[in-house]
């Protein structure tokens, strides 16, 4: 058998591989990356392989995926393990971003997907779900320290206030916060998710303790922290004429991600960037019915722009 045989096997055998998480602006992400036969991949937020699957399948040719979250890399292990050109890195796309800038690595396509994914959010234990009662614990890795029932437990009001106000954008958050701390000793989701009803009584379109659930796993993960450090390093992975999308689901990581994207590129001698997309791509009404999760999800894209001297 040839190596493109066993190649195309490979690539048969991931296409073939089926779960339960729903990859978020797929064709968006293929329409504005282009991933082309050839071109290298690094997937910073891989979950469970949907994107990285088609986007292999096209490239047919090596990639990096990273994730965090250790029963999603015993996934990528299973789904994409007789790739010989895959590898996996079990990380947080900051530390992955750090370690691959050492190894003087560049790609050609990169990928972040913000979101959490559909596994996350269903299994309780986890403690990410406002609908399914659970442990509070939110990690994106379960190997680290810091829990939601750490922070709901052990922070003071006016920790837990700039919290809710500035990751959650929460209007009433001192008075959540001074319900936590009455509350205490919180020990699951639905004793968290219980405060945020009695301060918003009544019925809306979303559940009252979205913005709360939000603030409180962002504080866990250090989200938002990640993402202002990794921006920089990401744009020095891509290769000249290389693409970067990052996908994000909440303001707050769309502003950061925009904003940098903006000082960035533009018409200017120093540009580093060029935007692909001038507005974020956004889901289609289709996958609106699919995939309703996708509803909040925007895409934006940038390629690095190739010097004279050949360099990014």
């Amino acid at each position: 058998m040839t190596l493109k045989q066993k190649k195309d096997m490979s690539q048969t055998k991931i296409k073939n591989k089926t779960n339960q998480h729903t990859p978020v602006l797929l064709q968006e992400v293929l329409d504005t990356l282009e991933p082309k036969a050839g071109e290298s991949y690094l997937d910073l937020t891989a979950g469970y392989g949907g994107h990285a699957s088609e986007i292999i399948r096209l490239t047919k040719s090596s990639a990096v995926l990273v994730d965090r979250d250790d029963n999603a890399i015993a996934v990528l292990e299973n789904n994409f393990a007789e790739i010989e050109e895959v590898s996996l890195r079990h990380l947080d796309f900051l530390e992955a971003c750090k370690q691959l800038k050492s190894e003087k690595q560049q790609f050609d396509i990169i990928l972040a997907d913000l979101g959490l994914s559909s596994p996350h959010i269903d299994n309780a234990s986890r403690g990410f779900s406002i609908l399914h009662d659970g442990p509070l614990d939110m990690r994106m890795d379960t190997l680290q320290e810091l829990t939601a029932e750490q922070v709901v437990n052990t922070y003071n009001v006016a920790n837990l206030e700039k919290i809710l106000r500035e990751y959650g954008e929460e209007p009433k958050a001192r008075r959540m916060a001074q319900l936590i701390k009455e509350s205490r000793p919180l020990k699951t989701t639905s004793e968290l998710a219980n405060i945020a009803k009695k301060v918003w009584p009544g019925h809306s379109r979303s559940h009252p303790a979205t913005r709360l659930f939000q603030a409180i796993r962002i504080e866990v993960n250090n989200e938002l922290g990640q993402l202002e450090q990794a921006l920089p390093l990401m744009v020095e992975l891509l290769s000249p004429e290389g693409r970067l999308g990052i996908i994000t689901f909440h303001s707050l990581e769309d502003r950061i991600v925009k904003r940098f994207f903006k000082s960035m590129a533009g018409d200017r001698y120093d540009a580093e960037l060029s935007e692909i997309t001038r507005q974020p791509r956004i889901a289609t009404p289709n996958e609106l019915v699919i995939n309703p999760r996708s509803r909040s999800a925007k895409l934006r894209v940038v390629a690095k722009i190739k010097t004279k001297e050949g360099q990014g």
